[in-house]
């Protein structure tokens, strides 16, 4: 059966299982590499793509839940020649340390920045409290969004 999505603003069509996970969709058969598989259960963000504007693990989502929705990856938000703020905030700041579990971070500070562009510290936190790091980089990804989202309102 075929599944009609948006995927980073361009329409496709995926003939796969409806209860195929939208991760395996994403990263098999579209060839985007940036969501990752972390705990498979959606309890570690490192799979959140947006779908319709909501961060969502993607592991744990069938293929079916997202037919005629708009899906975000971290490929979407930008590229090499024109970074999202958060990615160039993300990279000033040195946020990332093994960067697994970025792509996933940065799309649930991207939901944080479009429903809240001035949050605060405690907010951003929140944001990405679903998000897991083991890094110990979680101070410097708050300042990275904080960043990103006073460099934006310039």
């Amino acid at each position: 059966m075929t599944h009609e999505m948006t995927v980073n603003g361009v329409r496709r069509s995926v003939g796969a299982d409806a209860e195929t996970s939208l991760l395996h969709v994403l990263r098999e058969d579209l060839g985007l590499k940036g969501p990752r598989f972390g705990c498979g259960a959606g309890l570690c963000g490192a799979c959140f793509v947006l779908l319709d504007g909501h961060p969502t693990p993607s592991c744990d989502t069938p293929l079916w839940a997202a037919e005629g929705k708009d899906v975000v990856t971290v490929e979407g938000l930008g590229d090499l020649d024109t970074p999202h703020p958060l990615q160039r905030a993300f990279l000033d700041e040195q946020a990332g340390q093994c960067g697994y579990c970025l792509s996933g971070i940065l799309v649930s500070a991207a939901a944080l920045l479009a429903r809240n562009p001035e949050p605060d510290e405690r907010e951003v936190a929140e944001a990405l409290d679903r998000n897991l790091c083991r890094c110990g980089a979680q101070r410097r990804m708050i300042r990275a969004v904080m960043r990103a989202a006073r460099e934006d309102r310039r």
